[in-house]
């Protein structure tokens, strides 16, 4: 029952999060997400097979900390108002949806923990169910924004970085996901990112 949970909670906060990217290149110009469907919570269109299914399950599996991603949402640059201004917040939009969800979760588990009452039993299982949504976006957004290819936090630097060093940064695209599966597997990953993420939770009154 945790793990289903857990991979509900996964599936619907990176739903949210490609969503997201795809509405706020709508608002600045760009409809190709919109034109493809994919501002929808409905998830079928929003699933990938290695990130919504396999990787979270293998994971799973080997009891580490679960996370995945959907399908890309397709953004088209050259249709944005201002590219470089604009796909700064494309790329940042789905990181903030996260943090937002988590926010909204703690401010749940506020309200529980302080006016909540005895005869109230099926506020437990609503705890544990924020507080999974507290946990997974917080890991989520603080993943996605390491600047590693493909993920946002590498396409936050590219737009940031003058032209010619764009480009160079942008020629190891192609192993950023060799460098990711390897920094995950042997648990660097996760040691670099755990004390931001402990914090984080920790901040928002989601202790686990």
């Amino acid at each position: 029952m945790k793990y289903v949970l857990q991979l509900s909670v996964l599936f619907f906060s990176v739903i949210i999060h490609e969503v997201a990217h795809g509405y706020i290149a709508y608002k600045r110009g760009d409809s190709t997400a919109k034109q493809l469907g994919r501002l929808t919570l409905n998830p079928l269109p929003h699933i990938d097979i290695l990130g919504s299914i396999v990787l979270p399950l293998i994971l799973m599996i080997s009891n580490m900390p679960i996370f995945g991603w959907a399908k890309p949402v397709p953004v088209n640059p050259a249709r944005l108002y201002n590219p470089k201004r604009d796909m700064l917040w494309v790329s940042l939009s789905g990181s903030m949806a996260n943090f937002a969800l988590a926010i909204a979760a703690a401010l749940g588990m506020f309200l529980i923990r302080n006016f909540a009452t005895s005869d109230m039993p099926v506020l437990i299982p609503a705890y544990q169910i924020l507080q999974t949504i507290l946990i997974i976006n917080i890991v989520l957004p603080v993943l996605n924004l390491m600047p590693i290819p493909p993920l946002d936090g590498s396409r936050v630097i590219y737009y940031l970085l003058p032209t010619n060093l764009a480009v160079k940064y942008d020629s190891i695209s192609p192993y950023g996901f060799f460098i990711i599966f390897a920094l995950l597997f042997t648990g660097i990953l996760w040691k670099i990112i755990s004390p931001v993420i402990y914090f984080l939770i920790a901040l928002l009154g989601g202790g686990i």
